[in-house]
């Protein structure tokens, strides 16, 4: 029943986005008709024509996102794959069109309408798969379009799948109970749900209480226990989901990708790699060189004043570790006295330090001596946003003593960061420094380096821990 339900909401889709193709490609042609926003110079284009053109259009549709799998159950999807599932199908269907106008050879369809077009049916797919996905989110949280759920294995790995489901209700996912590999279990419950029997009698009790899925979510130890599973659901009408016992040991953006049809977990890895890369560089460009021609004037009267008031150069040159254990000369502004270090060795600055120079002090107070590091963005040494750099020599004594502290190195250093914002920096906690700067890495985008420069402007630069 539940089957003929999906095909039934599969159907309906599919016939919602057919009706929003067509009416994105005669609203296109209606902009372009009315001249807006692009106005119309050599006459008006012929409906008959673009009505001819819109026969293709449903076929062509209809064999890309049937090949695309766009109408598969999607109830454990992230909107946002879909959305950008939908983009990339209505780009697809735009440039097909385009080719096929290409071969009518009529010289007056507009490239414009086509430009209408993708826009209109990028959009208008993106909000008809919302408000359906809205719909039937109501419909689940209320009893309607449920498949119902085995669980087997009654450890952490099924008790955290079973807490995830139930926070989801939205998903559609009714869960029966548990099956477990210990018999003292059966009859009790677990996270609120029956331990139903033996792993051994999933045969039985898929049949018996009509289950749709089933989740084998056994621990490491148990993994030998899954071709007998397997072996047994062979001939049962069900979906079967393997739940890996390995996330637990995950360290930073676990993920799953495919190779070849073989199925890779990553455990531990860099959000850093092809658009996410070029979108960061971008950003950073784009906001860093307006800053550091905006601050050459302030560059230039701190650097006046730091060479009137002490003896010394004006920058201060230090390695530092960066992205990938990379090693490069970072430049600051000096703050402390000219071979501050030679009696101390690489330690980090305190409060009231004597080593630091009257306007250094200021300096450290306000994070100006950090503005030189602007250079370092826009040579790609650096980011504007990122965990801050350390010494190597230090880093040597933090990697052996502080576990997955070189994780902070998956991405570029920036001049703020996370835990700069929160009031982690200078001589504090860092442990809390790092748990922010995992914490960065692990829920990377656009938005939060955006809003952690808004947070530096708003109360970043001067700290109390900046001295």
């Amino acid at each position: 029943m539940l089957k003929k339900h999906s095909q039934f909401f599969a159907s309906l889709l599919f016939l919602c986005d057919l009706s929003m193709i067509a009416v994105a490609w005669v609203a296109a042609y209606a902009l372009r008709v009315a001249g807006w926003p692009v106005p119309v110079y050599y006459g008006v284009p012929s409906l008959s024509e673009y009505l001819f053109l819109a026969l293709f259009i449903l076929p062509i549709w209809t064999v890309l996102f049937k090949s695309m799998h766009l109408y598969r159950p999607r109830r454990v999807s992230s909107h946002l794959r879909e959305m950008g599932d939908m983009l990339q199908a209505a780009t697809l269907v735009t440039l097909v069109l385009m080719v096929t106008a290409y071969f009518l050879k009529n010289p007056d369809f507009s490239r414009v309408v086509f430009v209408y077009f993708w826009g209109l049916s990028s959009i208008g797919l993106m909000l008809s798969r919302l408000i359906f996905r809205a719909l039937l989110r109501v419909a689940r949280r209320r009893g309607y379009n449920l498949r119902h759920v085995l669980i087997i294995g009654t450890e952490h790995v099924g008790q955290t799948l079973c807490r995830q489901i139930a926070q989801h209700p939205e998903l559609g996912l009714n869960i029966l109970g548990f099956l477990t590999r210990f018999p003292h279990e059966i009859g009790q419950t677990m996270e609120g749900q029956a331990i139903l029997g033996h792993m051994d009698e999933v045969q039985r009790l898929v049949q018996e209480q009509k289950v749709d899925q089933v989740f084998i979510a056994l621990p490491l130890e148990a993994q030998s226990a899954i071709e007998k599973l397997l072996h047994a659901l062979g001939h049962e009408m069900v979906d079967i989901n393997v739940i890996p016992d390995l996330y637990q040991y995950a360290m930073l953006r676990g993920s799953v990708e495919e190779f070849e049809g073989l199925p890779i977990i990553t455990l531990s890895g860099s959000p850093m790699y092809g658009w996410n890369s070029i979108m960061k560089r971008v950003l950073d460009l784009g906001l860093g060189v307006p800053a550091l021609l905006c601050a050459l004037p302030v560059l230039g009267i701190i650097a006046l004043v730091v060479k009137c008031t002490s003896r010394g150069p004006v920058f201060y040159t230090q390695e530092r570790m960066g992205f990938d254990g990379h090693v490069f000369r970072m430049h600051k502004f000096r703050t402390m006295h000219a071979d501050a270090e030679r009696g101390t060795g690489a330690v980090w600055a305190r409060a009231d330090d004597p080593r630091r120079t009257s306007v250094g002090a200021f300096l450290r107070r306000t994070s100006l001596d950090e503005l030189p590091q602007l250079w370092h963005v826009l040579t790609g040494e650096m980011s504007l946003v990122g965990p801050r750099p350390e010494r190597p020599v230090l880093i040597e004594g933090f990697r052996q003593s502080i576990p997955r502290y070189m994780l902070r190195h998956r991405v570029k250093a920036g001049i703020t960061g996370w835990a700069q914002v929160h009031g982690w920096r200078g001589n504090t906690s860092l442990e809390a420094r790092l748990e922010h700067d995992l914490y960065y890495i692990k829920h990377w985008s656009l938005l939060l380096d955006l809003k952690i420069l808004a947070m530096t402007l708003w109360c970043g630069f001067i700290n109390k821990n900046a001295y």
